[in-house]
């Protein structure tokens, strides 16, 4: 439970790090994944999260 609370913490200050140095950037990528098909975010969700575990898978081992 440790290490998801820890993983969840590096994801906030990753995604704020990017909101506060790039928020026009951020505000694009936004309107984009509006505009995507629902399967379309769906298919890259999936593929962000299967590279999120081998990542992990790795690094942990």
């Amino acid at each position: 439970m440790h290490d998801f609370l820890v993983a969840l913490g590096l994801v906030a200050v990753i995604e704020g790090v990017l909101y506060a140095a790039a928020p026009a950037v951020m505000k694009r990528s936004i309107r984009q994944v509006l505009d995507m098909p629902d399967a379309t975010v769906r298919r890259v969700g999936l593929t962000a999260m299967m590279v999120g575990v081998l990542v992990v898978w790795l690094v942990r081992g």
